[in-house]
Protein backbone atom coordinates (compact mmCIF):
# COMPACT_ATOMS: atom_id res chain seq x y z
CA UNK A 1 0.00 0.00 0.00
CA UNK A 2 1.38 3.21 -1.01
CA UNK A 3 2.11 6.03 1.17
CA UNK A 4 -0.85 8.69 0.37
CA UNK A 5 -2.81 5.55 -0.25
CA UNK A 6 -2.19 4.59 3.60
CA UNK A 7 -2.91 8.08 4.45
CA UNK A 8 -6.14 8.27 3.12
CA UNK A 9 -7.13 5.53 4.55
CA UNK A 10 -6.41 6.25 8.20
CA UNK A 11 -7.98 9.47 7.56
CA UNK A 12 -11.10 7.88 6.91
CA UNK A 13 -10.68 5.95 9.94
CA UNK A 14 -10.36 9.08 11.66
CA UNK A 15 -13.47 10.51 10.27
CA UNK A 16 -15.51 7.28 11.26
CA UNK A 17 -14.35 7.60 15.15
CA UNK A 18 -15.57 10.76 16.02
CA UNK A 19 -18.70 10.38 13.70
CA UNK A 20 -19.77 7.47 15.67
CA UNK A 21 -18.31 8.93 18.99
CA UNK A 22 -21.66 11.14 18.82
CA UNK A 23 -23.30 7.89 19.27
CA UNK A 24 -21.18 7.26 21.97
CA UNK A 25 -21.87 10.77 23.44
CA UNK A 26 -25.64 10.84 23.23
CA UNK A 27 -25.58 6.92 24.96
CA UNK A 28 -23.02 7.81 27.59
CA UNK A 29 -26.00 10.37 29.63
CA UNK A 30 -27.93 7.32 29.84
CA UNK A 31 -26.71 7.15 33.32
CA UNK A 32 -24.59 10.16 34.23
CA UNK A 33 -24.31 14.26 33.06
CA UNK A 34 -22.96 15.64 30.13
CA UNK A 35 -20.22 17.15 32.02
CA UNK A 36 -19.70 14.02 34.72
CA UNK A 37 -19.18 12.26 30.89
CA UNK A 38 -17.30 15.12 29.03
CA UNK A 39 -14.52 15.60 32.07
CA UNK A 40 -14.33 11.55 32.31
CA UNK A 41 -13.37 10.96 28.65
CA UNK A 42 -11.48 13.99 28.13
CA UNK A 43 -9.29 13.24 31.10
CA UNK A 44 -8.95 9.60 29.77
CA UNK A 45 -8.05 11.14 26.34
CA UNK A 46 -5.13 13.24 28.28
CA UNK A 47 -3.54 9.76 29.68
CA UNK A 48 -3.86 7.58 26.48
CA UNK A 49 -1.92 11.04 24.92
CA UNK A 50 0.88 10.59 27.40
CA UNK A 51 2.81 7.25 25.95
CA UNK A 52 1.86 9.20 22.67
CA UNK A 53 4.30 12.19 23.70
CA UNK A 54 6.63 9.81 25.29
CA UNK A 55 7.05 7.50 21.92
CA UNK A 56 6.89 10.77 19.37
CA UNK A 57 9.99 12.18 22.05
CA UNK A 58 12.26 9.32 21.72
CA UNK A 59 11.89 9.13 17.85
CA UNK A 60 13.13 12.92 17.76
CA UNK A 61 17.15 13.81 17.14
CA UNK A 62 19.21 15.75 18.54
CA UNK A 63 17.78 19.10 20.66
CA UNK A 64 19.88 22.02 19.49
CA UNK A 65 17.78 24.71 20.72
CA UNK A 66 19.22 26.56 23.86
CA UNK A 67 18.26 26.77 27.59
CA UNK A 68 16.78 30.25 26.97
CA UNK A 69 14.56 29.22 23.90
CA UNK A 70 13.65 25.89 25.27
CA UNK A 71 12.31 28.03 28.60
CA UNK A 72 10.06 30.34 26.36
CA UNK A 73 8.77 27.29 24.35
CA UNK A 74 7.98 25.27 27.56
CA UNK A 75 5.47 28.98 28.51
CA UNK A 76 4.07 29.22 24.90
CA UNK A 77 3.12 25.37 25.15
CA UNK A 78 1.59 25.45 28.86
CA UNK A 79 -0.14 28.60 28.04
CA UNK A 80 -1.66 27.54 24.59
CA UNK A 81 -2.28 24.40 26.14
CA UNK A 82 -4.16 26.13 29.15
CA UNK A 83 -6.29 28.95 26.58
CA UNK A 84 -7.23 26.01 24.14
CA UNK A 85 -8.52 23.91 27.19
CA UNK A 86 -10.93 26.45 28.35
CA UNK A 87 -12.34 26.81 25.05
CA UNK A 88 -12.57 23.30 24.68
CA UNK A 89 -14.04 22.96 27.73
CA UNK A 90 -16.88 25.06 26.69
CA UNK A 91 -17.07 24.22 23.41
CA UNK A 92 -17.40 19.96 24.53
CA UNK A 93 -19.62 20.46 27.29
CA UNK A 94 -21.95 23.03 25.15
CA UNK A 95 -22.15 20.08 22.89
CA UNK A 96 -22.39 17.57 25.22
CA UNK A 97 -25.16 19.05 26.65
CA UNK A 98 -26.98 19.68 22.67
CA UNK A 99 -26.35 16.26 21.94
CA UNK A 100 -28.85 15.48 24.96
CA UNK A 101 -31.56 17.30 22.95
CA UNK A 102 -31.29 16.21 19.63
CA UNK A 103 -30.20 13.65 17.45
CA UNK A 104 -27.11 12.49 16.65
CA UNK A 105 -27.03 13.29 13.06
CA UNK A 106 -28.28 16.86 13.93
CA UNK A 107 -25.42 16.73 15.89
CA UNK A 108 -22.96 15.94 13.22
CA UNK A 109 -23.91 18.00 10.62
CA UNK A 110 -24.20 20.94 12.53
CA UNK A 111 -21.01 20.79 14.58
CA UNK A 112 -19.34 20.68 11.02
CA UNK A 113 -20.58 24.19 10.48
CA UNK A 114 -17.72 25.39 12.29
CA UNK A 115 -15.74 24.82 8.99
CA UNK A 116 -17.60 27.39 7.59
CA UNK A 117 -18.02 29.80 10.74
CA UNK A 118 -13.46 29.77 11.25
CA UNK A 119 -13.57 32.34 8.17
CA UNK A 120 -16.05 34.63 9.56
CA UNK A 121 -14.60 35.15 12.75
CA UNK A 122 -11.69 35.99 10.99
CA UNK A 123 -13.14 39.26 9.75
CA UNK A 124 -12.13 40.35 13.23
CA UNK A 125 -8.32 39.66 12.85
CA UNK A 126 -9.15 41.53 9.73
CA UNK A 127 -9.09 39.34 7.24
CA UNK A 128 -11.00 39.21 4.15
CA UNK A 129 -13.58 36.35 3.59
CA UNK A 130 -13.30 35.23 -0.47
CA UNK A 131 -16.66 35.43 -2.38
CA UNK A 132 -16.74 31.59 -2.12
CA UNK A 133 -17.14 31.63 1.76
CA UNK A 134 -19.69 33.42 1.73
CA UNK A 135 -21.52 31.66 -1.03
CA UNK A 136 -20.71 28.11 1.18
CA UNK A 137 -21.97 30.35 4.16
CA UNK A 138 -25.22 31.26 2.39
CA UNK A 139 -25.76 27.28 1.85
CA UNK A 140 -25.38 26.16 4.64
CA UNK A 141 -27.55 28.63 6.47
CA UNK A 142 -30.51 27.51 3.66
CA UNK A 143 -29.18 24.01 4.58
CA UNK A 144 -29.53 24.53 8.46
CA UNK A 145 -33.10 26.05 7.95
CA UNK A 146 -34.16 23.27 6.43
CA UNK A 147 -32.62 20.54 8.76
CA UNK A 148 -33.37 22.26 12.34
CA UNK A 149 -36.51 24.39 11.46
CA UNK A 150 -39.52 21.96 10.51
CA UNK A 151 -42.62 23.03 8.38
CA UNK A 152 -44.69 23.98 11.17
CA UNK A 153 -42.55 27.25 11.77
CA UNK A 154 -39.89 28.28 14.07
CA UNK A 155 -42.34 27.64 17.12
CA UNK A 156 -41.40 24.40 16.88
CA UNK A 157 -37.49 24.68 16.76
CA UNK A 158 -35.82 22.09 18.79
CA UNK A 159 -33.23 23.36 21.43
CA UNK A 160 -30.90 20.94 21.27
CA UNK A 161 -30.06 22.13 17.62
CA UNK A 162 -29.36 25.50 19.11
CA UNK A 163 -27.26 24.85 21.68
CA UNK A 164 -25.19 22.68 18.80
CA UNK A 165 -24.84 25.53 16.87
CA UNK A 166 -23.44 27.84 19.53
CA UNK A 167 -21.14 24.56 19.87
CA UNK A 168 -19.91 25.08 15.97
CA UNK A 169 -18.75 28.64 17.12
CA UNK A 170 -16.91 27.82 20.12
CA UNK A 171 -15.23 25.12 18.11
CA UNK A 172 -14.25 27.52 15.32
CA UNK A 173 -12.73 29.85 18.07
CA UNK A 174 -10.86 26.63 19.40
CA UNK A 175 -9.65 26.40 15.68
CA UNK A 176 -8.64 29.91 15.77
CA UNK A 177 -6.47 29.73 18.82
CA UNK A 178 -5.18 26.20 18.01
CA UNK A 179 -4.25 27.71 14.61
CA UNK A 180 -2.09 30.64 16.76
CA UNK A 181 -0.21 28.51 19.22
CA UNK A 182 0.63 25.06 17.08
CA UNK A 183 3.21 26.67 14.73
CA UNK A 184 5.24 27.76 17.92
CA UNK A 185 4.96 24.95 20.27
CA UNK A 186 4.71 20.77 20.17
CA UNK A 187 0.58 20.17 18.72
CA UNK A 188 0.41 17.04 20.84
CA UNK A 189 1.66 17.88 23.90
CA UNK A 190 -0.49 21.19 23.50
CA UNK A 191 -3.48 18.98 22.80
CA UNK A 192 -2.80 16.67 26.16
CA UNK A 193 -2.18 19.90 28.19
CA UNK A 194 -5.78 21.25 26.76
CA UNK A 195 -7.48 17.61 27.38
CA UNK A 196 -6.46 17.72 31.40
CA UNK A 197 -7.73 21.26 31.27
CA UNK A 198 -10.89 20.83 30.03
CA UNK A 199 -11.74 17.71 31.86
CA UNK A 200 -10.57 19.46 35.36
CA UNK A 201 -12.74 21.95 34.70
CA UNK A 202 -15.65 19.99 33.49
CA UNK A 203 -15.05 17.94 36.65
CA UNK A 204 -15.01 21.14 38.55
CA UNK A 205 -18.37 22.68 37.14
CA UNK A 206 -19.96 19.22 37.30
CA UNK A 207 -22.48 19.21 40.63
CA UNK A 208 -23.98 22.50 39.72
CA UNK A 209 -24.56 21.99 35.86
CA UNK A 210 -25.45 18.61 35.61
CA UNK A 211 -27.60 19.04 38.76
CA UNK A 212 -29.75 22.04 37.22
CA UNK A 213 -29.88 19.44 33.99
CA UNK A 214 -31.72 16.88 36.26
CA UNK A 215 -28.78 14.58 36.68
CA UNK A 216 -27.12 13.11 39.86
CA UNK A 217 -23.85 13.54 41.11
CA UNK A 218 -21.92 10.14 39.34
CA UNK A 219 -21.45 7.52 41.30
CA UNK A 220 -18.42 4.37 41.12
CA UNK A 221 -21.74 2.29 39.35
CA UNK A 222 -22.54 4.51 36.97
CA UNK A 223 -19.83 5.53 36.08
CA UNK A 224 -18.95 1.13 35.38
CA UNK A 225 -22.32 1.29 33.98
CA UNK A 226 -21.32 3.87 31.27
CA UNK A 227 -17.98 2.40 30.32
CA UNK A 228 -18.19 1.73 27.09
CA UNK A 229 -19.56 4.95 25.80
CA UNK A 230 -16.83 6.60 28.12
CA UNK A 231 -13.82 4.81 26.73
CA UNK A 232 -15.08 4.86 23.13
CA UNK A 233 -15.36 8.64 22.90
CA UNK A 234 -12.36 8.97 25.78
CA UNK A 235 -9.64 6.59 24.31
CA UNK A 236 -11.06 6.22 20.72
CA UNK A 237 -11.75 9.81 19.76
CA UNK A 238 -9.83 11.77 21.95
CA UNK A 239 -6.65 9.68 21.94
CA UNK A 240 -6.37 7.08 19.04
CA UNK A 241 -8.37 9.36 16.45
CA UNK A 242 -5.60 12.56 17.46
CA UNK A 243 -2.81 10.76 17.15
CA UNK A 244 -4.21 9.09 13.50
CA UNK A 245 -4.47 12.13 12.08
CA UNK A 246 -1.08 13.36 13.63
CA UNK A 247 0.66 10.23 11.37
CA UNK A 248 -1.69 10.11 8.53
CA UNK A 249 -1.33 13.89 7.76
CA UNK A 250 2.54 13.84 7.62
CA UNK A 251 1.95 12.31 3.85
CA UNK A 252 -1.06 13.03 2.79
CA UNK A 253 -2.36 16.40 0.60
CA UNK A 254 -3.54 19.01 2.97
CA UNK A 255 -6.65 19.21 0.54
CA UNK A 256 -7.71 15.41 0.53
CA UNK A 257 -6.86 15.15 4.08
CA UNK A 258 -9.75 18.39 4.75
CA UNK A 259 -12.03 16.64 2.43
CA UNK A 260 -11.79 13.28 4.42
CA UNK A 261 -12.45 14.29 7.88
CA UNK A 262 -15.36 16.19 6.29
CA UNK A 263 -16.94 12.80 6.23
CA UNK A 264 -16.96 12.93 9.65
CA UNK A 265 -20.32 14.29 9.72
CA UNK A 266 -21.77 11.51 7.29
CA UNK A 267 -20.39 9.09 9.60
CA UNK A 268 -22.61 10.26 12.77
CA UNK A 269 -25.63 10.41 10.04
CA UNK A 270 -25.48 6.75 9.39
CA UNK A 271 -23.82 5.64 12.76
CA UNK A 272 -27.57 7.92 14.07
CA UNK A 273 -29.59 5.61 12.15
CA UNK A 274 -27.72 2.12 12.20
CA UNK A 275 -27.38 2.15 15.76
CA UNK A 276 -29.63 4.62 17.17
CA UNK A 277 -33.06 4.00 14.54
CA UNK A 278 -32.47 7.54 13.60
CA UNK A 279 -34.67 8.64 10.94
CA UNK A 280 -34.35 12.12 8.74
CA UNK A 281 -36.97 13.51 6.57
CA UNK A 282 -36.72 14.47 3.28
CA UNK A 283 -36.44 18.31 4.42
CA UNK A 284 -33.69 16.88 6.54
CA UNK A 285 -32.19 15.19 4.02
CA UNK A 286 -31.56 18.16 1.66
CA UNK A 287 -30.62 20.41 4.51
CA UNK A 288 -27.86 17.57 5.36
CA UNK A 289 -26.44 17.83 1.33
CA UNK A 290 -26.76 21.33 1.06
CA UNK A 291 -24.34 22.02 4.33
CA UNK A 292 -21.92 19.31 3.72
CA UNK A 293 -21.76 20.56 0.41
CA UNK A 294 -20.45 23.75 1.77
CA UNK A 295 -18.29 22.47 4.34
CA UNK A 296 -16.63 20.46 1.42
CA UNK A 297 -16.09 23.78 -0.49
CA UNK A 298 -15.22 25.65 2.21
CA UNK A 299 -12.46 23.53 2.88
CA UNK A 300 -11.19 23.60 -0.99
CA UNK A 301 -7.90 25.37 -1.51
CA UNK A 302 -8.42 29.17 -1.67
CA UNK A 303 -5.64 32.36 -2.44
CA UNK A 304 -5.12 33.84 1.22
CA UNK A 305 -6.93 36.29 1.86
CA UNK A 306 -5.55 40.02 2.71
CA UNK A 307 -5.59 42.31 5.34
CA UNK A 308 -8.58 44.73 5.67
Amino acid sequence: MGKKLKSDALLMLTALIWGTSFVAQKEGMDLIGPLAFNGIRTLIGALVLIPVILLLNGKKGEDTRTPEEKKTEKKLLIIGGVCCGLVLCLAGNVQQIGIFYTSVSHSGFITAMYVVIVPLLGLFLKKRVPLVIWCCVAASAVGLYLLCIPASGFGHVNKGDLIILLCAVLFAVHILVIDYFSPKVDGTKMSCIQFFVAGILSLIFMAPVDSALGFDLPTVSTVIGSWLPILYSGVLSCGVAYTLQIVAQKDADPTVASMILCLESVFALIAGMIILGEMMSVREVVGCVLMFAAIVVANLPTKQPDKL
